[in-house]
């Protein structure tokens, strides 16, 4: 057909179908035989599943042998507390230590480990964490970064993070690039070489990979052909040469999720297990539970298939049920009979339509166009203020820090990075462009909604620890970044005075742009640089100055009133409605309950 040039095309054509040549498939327990090593710094990729099938793999092996490890990861939440349990790590590098399903909070495992100093746990916000991988991946040793400005991880970090004054005054912070030996990825999908498919959001997306210095071991749902990963390179976020091993691991992220969103032709998503997590949650509150559960569902399993054959087949096609776009019908159906329906409530709920109200009237007031929030209350807060901004006209969207942008909630679930809500957004991206870019641009018209810890007179957070009572929280997971960012924050926390201090012992955010705080009691607002009385909740045969004697009584400072108090009136049935299909079991409008 092609006369002299026959033999030059059908050698391409076979070279082009064939694909890459090399073969890196192998066993997960092979692969970390053969590269993990003690003492190494070893990443835990979120990209925006979670490797759990290798941190598993990583405990059997390493279970008693004090491999010294530096580990860094996003958030250690989830089952990556047995890493902890095992005595697998040396220094812990992440922005959260603590549980983060279905609720945030602190968990025991890391608060002993810091308050006997067993492991070296370093500090620091997801977005700075996610710029120093990408210092990384592009092979810079430092990058500009502003979140730690006023922060105690700024002082804290100085051994990583350099501060340069410019002739003018101007100060910019500079973060070091964290480059792991290893990085452990799980994906959906790679070929047999290494070209590794991901669905967004992705997090802190695959810098990590990249700047890895030995390479990538990867897990992945399936091995599939070259004319697979040809047909999804949009996809393909890791490229073959920087992977070590490709690791077959189908529920590999289990019990952590995995959304399809993209690949729904050729994969089944499955949800979060959540009375997976919650029953390891209460294991954690006892060292010699724990490491029963550890030796159950970790060591007393060979293999990763040992694992799934545990969890067994019905759990497993539960998951991916529930995974389905509609399926939050089922479980909101499920949950109506325990549901309260009646115009009675509780302070949480009071709080999070005060603050949903407050969100929205700052928005329309100042033409806020997004609004980015934390977990918990404060993200019910800011999603009761989307469908009421949405409902009246005012157009707005919601985003979440691992990379979601303009969704809109489902019902069922308040975590918020629910994967149902997935397929819901408007754009799918990562860390550094929602916190860095959409957040923290000067063109960003966004108002943040964020939980606390503790928060002082001036605005000043704290959700990392109370270093004199050797009390860790939970860290600043994104806050510090929103904080930094934002046009300005409103916070969301329970009224004691433990929480209410006079100056934060531990600053995870400075109170700039900290407008309004909202209790479970009233509305503080931000006078003159301090937190002033604005509102105080009308709750029945509660008179005026009675209720501010109880708001006084349980703050820790002196606290001063404004002159024009507000009763602040309470949710209507329809706001109370509203709110609650989307916390059905009552994780953060309960009454703190363990669930």
């Amino acid at each position: 057909m092609f006369g002299d040039f026959d033999g030059a095309i059908k050698s391409n054509i076979e070279i082009s179908e064939r694909g890459p040549i090399s073969d890196k498939v192998m066993p997960l327990k092979e692969a970390i035989q053969r590269f993990v090593m003690p003492g190494m710094e070893l990443h835990i990729g979120h990209c925006y599943a979670r490797p759990c099938a290798a941190i598993h793999e990583l405990t059997r092996q390493f279970w008693g042998k004090d491999p010294q490890f530096t580990v860094s990861t996003l958030g250690f939440t989830g089952d990556m507390v047995i890493m902890f349990a095992a005595g697998l790590i040396k220094k812990a590098i992440a922005t959260f230590f603590g549980d983060s399903y279905p609720m945030p909070g602190p968990n025991p495992v890391y608060q002993k480990a810091y308050r006997e100093n067993l492991v070296e746990m370093e500090n620091w916000t997801i977005l700075t964490f996610s710029l120093r991988l990408l210092a990384g991946a592009l092979g810079m040793e430092y990058i500009p970064v502003r979140s730690l400005f006023g922060t105690t991880m700024e002082r804290e970090n100085s051994e990583s993070y350099k501060v340069l004054e410019l002739s003018d005054g101007e100060k910019i912070g500079f973060a070091k690039a964290l480059t792991p030996d290893i990085t452990f990825l799980h994906g959906w999908a790679a070929d047999s070489a290494g070209n590794v498919v991901c669905a967004p959001p992705y997090a802190e997306g695959p810098a990590s990979a990249r700047g890895a210095k030995l390479g990538a071991i990867v897990t992945v749902e399936k091995v599939v052909s070259p004319q697979f990963i040809n047909r999804y390179s949009h996809f393909v976020k890791v490229p073959s040469y920087l992977v070590l091993a490709v690791c077959p691991a189908p529920f590999g992220s289990h019990p952590a999720g995995m959304s399809n969103y993209g690949l729904e032709e050729e994969f089944t998503g499955y949800e979060v297990d959540r009375d997976f997590l919650i029953n390891l949650r209460k294991q954690c509150r006892d060292e010699e539970k724990l490491k029963a559960w550890i030796e159950e569902w970790v060591l007393s399993c060979s293999d990763h298939e040992e694992y799934l054959a545990k969890i067994g087949h019905e759990k497993i096609w539960y998951l991916k049920g529930k995974s389905a776009q509609d399926a939050w019908e089922s479980e909101l159906t499920d949950a109506l009979p325990t549901m309260n329906a009646g115009a009675d409530f509780n302070p949480v709920e009071m709080m999070v339509a005060v603050a949903g109200r407050l969100i929205a009237k700052k928005a329309r007031e100042k033409g806020y166009r997004t609004i980015l929030a934390g977990v918990g209350a404060s993200n019910l807060a800011a999603w009761i203020a989307y469908y009421q901004l949405m409902e009246s006209g005012f157009d707005v969207d919601l985003m979440a820090e691992v990379g979601f942008y303009g969704y809109s909630p489902q019902p069922g679930d308040p975590y918020i990075f629910n994967l149902r809500n997935v397929p819901k957004c408007r754009m799918l991206t990562d860390v550094n462009d929602v916190l860095g870019s959409l957040v923290g641009a000067p063109s960003n018209k966004c108002i943040g909604s964020l939980g606390a810890g503790q928060v002082d007179v001036e605005g000043n957070v704290n959700s990392t620890a109370i270093p004199d009572m050797k009390l860790y929280l939970v860290g600043s997971g994104g806050a510090a970044d929103v904080a930094a960012g934002a046009s300005e924050v409103v916070i969301l926390i329970e009224h004691s005075r433990f929480r209410l201090v006079e100056k934060v012992p531990y600053v995870t955010c400075p109170g700039d742009r900290i407008s309004a705080v909202v209790t479970t009691r009233g509305l503080f607002e931000k006078l003159d640089g301090e937190l002033v009385l604005t509102g105080y909740f009308a709750l029945p045969g509660l008179e005026e100055t009675k209720a501010v004697e109880m708001i006084k009584a349980e703050c820790g400072w002196e606290l001063k009133v404004a002159n024009n108090l507000e009763k602040i009136v309470a949710p209507s049935l329809e706001e109370l409605r509203a709110v609650r299909i989307f916390d059905p079991h009552k994780f953060f409008l309960g009454k703190g309950e363990e669930k």
